[in-house]
Formats: structure tokens, sequence, C-alpha cells
């Protein structure tokens, strides 16, 4: 008489390693897409440095307006002075907006002084206006933080 043979029951080896492969990508992606996202930030030259002591912004206003499209768009409104010996080619700003909580929530770079508009003249005041569409729903209604962010002089 042969005595019957006991079938082991073994896991199959290839499917858990993939499905822990798997979920290590899945972490992975997850904790690469929810990292926060942070603008590179280039240092400014020395020069135009030293030279934001002569800028000034004057009369900066925020208000809501609606565009064609029935969208609320925030602009911010301001004039620029420059009251250096220097004519600047262009002027950025980041307007920085915070929470409810006083956290950073939306941050944008944008330009005070356009370089396709004529260089702002040592002594001279220009009007900007600066309008944002797609602010988050969290923004605490607040004038945004401006910075200068970078200076370009004109030749």
């Amino acid at each position: 008489m042969a005595s019957p043979t006991v079938a082991k029951n073994r896991l199959p080896v290839i499917p858990i390693v993939a499905g822990v492969a798997f979920v290590l990508v899945l972490i992975a992606g997850l904790l690469y897409l929810s990292r926060s996202e942070r603008p590179v930030e280039s240092k400014a030259s020395s020069e135009a440095t030293a030279y934001l002591s002569h800028l000034s912004l004057s009369d900066v206003t925020m208000q809501a307006t609606e565009n064609f499209m029935r969208q609320q768009v925030i602009e911010v409104k301001g004039h620029i002075t420059d009251g250096g010996p220097r004519a600047l080619r262009s002027i950025d700003v980041f307007c920085i907006f915070y929470s409810v909580n006083g956290l950073e929530i939306y941050r944008e770079r944008v330009p005070i002084v356009p370089s396709t508009a004529a260089p702002l003249r040592p002594g001279e005041t220009r009007a900007f206006r600066l309008p944002f569409d797609a602010l988050p729903d969290g923004w605490n209604q607040a004038m945004p933080k401006m910075v200068i962010a970078g200076i370009s002089f004109a030749s």
C-alpha cells in the first residue's frame, strides 16, 4: 500500500513580491505628488539689491472684479516710483497670498514694469495693475505681500 503524499500549502512568491513592489511605488508616487512645490528663487545681484532702496510703491489697493467669463478676478493696483539715478528695463514682484491661518497658500511672480514697456526713468512714477484669477479657496482675502523679485537695468 502506497502512503499518501501530503501537499504542502505554499504561497506563490511572485505575486506577493509584485504586490509589495506596487505598494512601494504607489507610496513613493503619492509622496512625490504631495510635496510642496516652491518656485526657484534666484538671488538678486548685489547691484539690484542695493537699488531696492530707490524703489517705492504707493497707492496700492486691491479690488475684486468680474471678467467677461463671469469669473472673479482680484486686481492689485498701485504706483511704483524710481527714485534712483538709473533707468529700469523691468521690475518683477512676488505676490504672496496667505491662508486664514497665516500660512503661504499661493505665490506668483508678476511683472510690475514689463520688459516690453518703455523703461522706467529716474524720478518717474508709473501705474501698475496685477490681475489674479486663480487664487485658492482658502485665501484670507487680505492684500498679498509684495516682494521685489527681480530688477533689470536699462542700458
